[in-house]
């Protein structure tokens, strides 16, 4: 997405991932026709096994399970004593600091509350990415957990909008209203609980652009705008947001990089600079090793680049950790993972990653920040 960052020189964040993500459950009560749900086939549409659908009954996707080589259905991780001892291994070997949960839908978990406070337990900062559905009745008590920051995923502001990106068995308009009210109880919530919350705005090509203007007309106020481009439109989904934020007379503000991983992103004032929005960006970084004969390995077919480690639990109650969402025939039990070269090969590409960030940026890092993993001083 090399499109969006600013030409001219802005100051800038170098920040290391120590992030994992974790799939808690597959369960969903949306139908997003752009979700590729952690890159694992849906369960309830694959409990016969065989060859995976893509899409089944439930009318949910998972958008690269045709192709991503995934060999495993994913089972919901209980809050206990295995969960915590492979958090706790997580970050002795890998040193990961923040949990990030996902799903499925995480408010859907039934025991969300514990799994926040196991993780605080464990010395993780916690957060989620949410649709909303349920977080009226679990956040307030995620945020007694430690729960610190919710990403919620939003797509439209009226019914119709978010009808549009749903399964078309699913475009009811009544289903959409209740989902969006949802969405602003659990927002609401966040803010009552003194949770953090931001909105994750996919864009996904120049016929939503009013859309994402309602969206930030209603949601900027109250919490951080994040604008995603969606890897299944490709350069559309760019000019889209370039679109936007030429009409918001953005002025870029600063560049937020993190070694050893693709994800990144852009801080943006817009309307006079009144207000921030944020834009995500995939820098086209890859492991070497790792990626070597991979036929996704180019700068079309790689979508997400290396985003950093993912967690998953299989139906037979092994950890697995994954690197890809297009390649997760590369998942592996978590014993194998860390005994094995390739977790050897991320701590490495984590730290030349950072050398070479801050060798483009004319910088050395502070002792505070070789000793921490918050985002470090900003660079011009």
């Amino acid at each position: 997405m090399d499109a969006l960052p600013a030409a001219n020189p802005l100051p800038t964040f170098i920040d290391t991932d120590t992030t994992l993500r974790v799939k808690i459950l597959d369960a969903c009560g949306m139908t997003c026709t752009f979700c590729h749900n952690e890159g694992t086939p849906v369960v309830v549409d694959n409990r016969n096994l065989g060859p995976f659908q893509i899409t089944g009954s439930s009318g949910r996707t998972s958008i690269y399970a045709a192709t991503n080589g995934a060999a495993f259905l994913p089972a919901t991780i209980p809050p206990d004593r295995e969960f915590a001892r492979t958090l706790r291994l997580m970050n002795e070997c890998m040193g990961c600091t923040e949990l990030h949960l996902t799903g499925g839908e995480p408010t859907l978990h039934s025991r969300l509350p514990d799994l926040v406070r196991l993780a605080v337990d464990q010395g993780y900062r916690v957060c989620m990415t949410s649709n909303g559905e349920n977080g009226a009745r679990q956040i307030p008590a995620c945020a007694d957990a430690g729960l610190d920051r919710v990403n919620f995923s939003i797509f439209g502001t009226t019914p119709e909008e978010l009808a549009q990106v749903q399964h078309s068995r699913f475009r009811d308009t009544a289903r959409a209203a209740a989902k969006i009210d949802a969405l602003r109880v659990s927002i609401r919530a966040c803010i009552d609980y003194e949770v953090r919350a931001g909105a994750n705005i996919v864009v996904l090509d120049r016929t939503h652009i009013d859309r994402v203007h309602r969206l930030l007309d209603t949601y900027a106020p109250e919490v951080s705008v994040r604008l995603l481009n969606s890897l299944d439109h490709g350069q559309a989904s760019i000019d889209a947001i370039n679109d936007v934020l030429a009409q918001r007379g953005a002025v870029a503000e600063s560049h937020h990089l993190t070694a050893g991983a693709s994800g990144s992103r852009t801080v943006y004032r817009i309307d006079g600079g009144k207000r921030r929005v944020h834009v995500k960006w995939i820098r086209p970084v890859r492991p070497p090793a790792l990626c070597r004969g991979c036929r996704f390995n180019n700068d079309t077919d790689c979508q997400e680049g290396f985003y950093g480690l993912r967690l998953y639990r299989d139906r037979q109650g092994a950890y697995l950790v994954g690197v890809c969402l297009q390649r997760m025939d590369l998942c592996q039990p978590i014993g194998d993972f860390l005994d094995g070269p390739l977790s050897t090969e991320i701590l490495r590409f984590r730290r030349t990653d950072r050398d070479r960030l801050d060798a483009d940026h004319h910088r050395t890092p502070t002792a505070f920040e070789t000793n921490t993993h918050h985002e470090g001083n900003p660079t011009a």
